[in-house]
């Protein structure tokens, strides 16, 4: 699958093969229409939270943060909108049962008090580096680890939608960290069918768009991606095409030459993982524009809802 920005043609529709059971299944169909109404009709009288995220939490999740919060921006009145479950969530069926996605929130809200424990060099194969940063933030404050912690929460919602088993490298639930090492070995150890790493970058003013960073192929060390390279394009070009059509975000004008993919061999999260994996920069926390929408909550569900698609679609195959 080769990915081509935002005004790809879509894939025309496969034309179905008719057999015995179709007038079977034709009549089936008022009935269970009806059935989905009702459903609906049901599933519309419940409630949202204010930031946007569901209501309903699986086990051991824990609960969104209050406004003006670490994980919480101010809130505004785009913060109230609802999460858009994909009609083949609200049908029942689990399409991704059985498989397991790490999601790697980037930074950690508490780094900023801890930066003798995050300056320490950690082995990343290729040479030493250090175990994490702060992250960048908008020039109001909003911080990137405040971003990443959201956007990894409402997808993971949408990904247990689904039937995925979903795993986070930290949850707000830890001081600091983890370090980069660390991080990619939590997904190896999940044995994750697919991980990514939830990011925002810190440009200059003017500088815009998202990316997604694919890992290089390196064997030195600790490091060996060679296996992982091939996968791990599949899903970054399918998380890109499926961010631009549901976000609407342009791939980044500063890198990536306008595909919105980006190569690199000097992050420990790739060089270290053995799973498919991918970072993601959804925006420029430093642009103006860009900036509005990261701090929108309406905006950061539908980039939930990109990446969520992108990761059901490679997992599909």
């Amino acid at each position: 699958m080769s990915y081509v920005g935002p005004d790809f043609d879509a894939p025309e529709p496969r034309r179905r093969r008719r057999g015995p059971l179709t007038v079977v299944v034709a009549a089936l169909v008022p009935a269970a229409l009806l059935g989905w109404l009702v459903y609906e009709a049901v599933a519309d009288s419940g409630g949202g939270s204010a930031d946007g995220a569901p209501t309903t939490r699986s086990a051991g999740t824990a609960p969104s943060a209050a406004p003006g919060s670490p994980a919480s921006p101010a809130g505004g009145a785009d913060n109230a909108e609802q999460p858009d479950a994909s009609s083949t969530a609200r049908a029942g069926s689990k399409p991704l049962a059985g498989k397991v996605v790490v999601v790697d929130p980037g930074h950690n809200p508490g780094n900023v008090h801890h930066t003798a424990e995050i300056n320490r060099k950690v082995d990343i194969g290729t040479n030493s580096k250090e175990c994490d940063t702060t992250g960048t933030s908008t020039n109001s404050g909003y911080t990137e680890a405040q971003f990443t912690l959201d956007v990894a929460r409402r997808l993971r919602t949408l990904l247990e939608q689904q039937g995925a088993t979903v795993k986070f490298t930290q949850d707000g639930d830890r001081s600091w960290g983890p370090c980069v090492d660390e991080r990619a070995r939590i997904g190896n150890e999940a044995h994750a069918d697919a991980a990514i790493s939830i990011h925002a970058d810190g440009a200059a003013q003017g500088d815009r768009g998202f990316h997604v960073i694919l890992p290089a192929s390196v064997h030195k060390g600790a490091a060996d991606t060679r296996r992982i390279v091939g996968p791990s394009r599949d899903l970054g070009e399918r998380v890109a095409g499926d961010f631009v059509r549901v976000t609407g975000s342009a791939p980044s004008n500063y890198v990536g030459d306008g595909t919105g993919l980006v190569v690199r061999s000097d992050l420990g999260g790739l060089n270290l993982s053995t799973v498919p994996k991918v970072f993601i920069e959804c925006g420029n926390m430093r642009d103006t524009k860009d900036a509005a929408q990261l701090t929108s909550g309406s905006w950061r569900q539908k980039a939930a809802q990109g990446i969520s698609e992108g990761i059901v679609s490679f997992l599909r195959g």
